[in-house]
């Protein structure tokens, strides 16, 4: 017999967000906004499939004693480790890596339009042309900031954001599907059975892991506590608490503030150029989302990690 328990659903009614919750989301976005600087900070230090190796294991570590069985659900569940946790952060960290946190915090955006369409394929979820609209918008404004000067030599790094944003959406479509597992859950096995792989996968295609660990000073060991602990453990766990006690289409479009912290991070912390290519491109990708959101609230999977 499963010990795994239904999702608990939001209210039916929506109940105002208190001060302190709403402070809390705040909160939330801007852990999550950080992590683009926080995380560059630490690839410039350690290879990026060994980084999320490390922070997936301090993930299993924090996250198993709380997290219960998938019972029925253990094909499913390391099939997303693979998809998520192997494919999704492989590309993504590798892109990172040499993209700026301004243009991957936007960019990254690109997963909603993404999820957009593939739930239109496998749910039947019809488009409509006002979402029709906000990807093309969206887009398009990733297409403006990829034109800047500054991105020439850094096409293939930008081509693995994007690659990783639709892995990420066949993820996203991947945990829509499950039954009986929360995110806590989720996030905890995932993290079990994606780091054995992504250290395998590291010893593959990276090499200097262990002089890394050695020469790596504190910037680069806080980088991957951040990861896990603020990003995973605080951020999606208090995330996780919200979507119990509220409905989702209250919750969902404060994520429309990340790349805004995403993109404050990386110019604040890592002296990158506020272009205007990069602030108009930047607005066109958030106002294409948000109409994707503001309309779909359930496009994604709230318990789908995005970086």
């Amino acid at each position: 017999m499963s010990d795994a328990k239904p999702r608990r659903e939001a209210p039916s009614a929506e109940t105002p967000l208190t001060p302190l919750h709403l402070l809390l989301v705040l909160g939330i976005m801007i852990l999550w906004g950080l992590n683009f600087a926080v995380a560059k900070i630490g690839l410039q230090q350690i290879p990026p499939i060994f980084l999320v190796a490390c922070r997936f294991l301090l993930v299993a570590i924090l996250l198993l004693p709380f997290a219960k069985r998938p019972h029925g659900q253990w094909g499913a569940v390391f099939a997303i480790a693979v998809v998520l946790g192997l494919l999704h952060f492989s590309f993504m960290f590798n892109g990172l890596k040499t993209v700026d946190a301004a243009t991957a915090a936007i960019t990254i955006q690109l997963q909603v339009p993404f999820a957009s369409l593939l739930a239109a394929i496998f749910f039947k979820d019809r488009l409509g042309w006002r979402r029709a609209l906000g990807m093309a918008i969206a887009f398009l404004g990733v297409a403006v900031i990829a034109g800047e000067p500054r991105l020439d030599g850094q096409y293939l790094a930008l081509s693995f954001v994007l690659t990783a944003c639709f892995i990420w959406s066949i993820a996203n479509v991947m945990i829509k599907r499950l039954k009986e597992v929360d995110g806590i859950t989720l996030n905890a096995w995932l993290a079990v059975f994606a780091t054995p792989m992504l250290f395998a996968a590291s010893a593959v295609l990276e090499d200097g892991q262990i002089e890394a660990v050695r020469q790596a000073d504190f910037w680069a060991y806080f980088a991957v506590v951040y990861q896990a602990v603020a990003v995973v453990v605080i951020g999606y766990g208090c995330w996780y608490w919200l979507l119990q006690r509220y409905q989702m289409n209250q919750v969902m479009s404060a994520t429309l503030l990340v790349p805004l912290f995403g993109v404050m991070s990386g110019v604040v912390f890592l002296d990158e150029e506020l272009t205007v290519n990069l602030i108009s491109g930047g607005v066109m990708t958030i106002a294409g989302v948000g109409i994707i959101i503001l309309r779909r609230p359930k496009t994604t999977a709230p318990e789908a990690e995005r970086l």
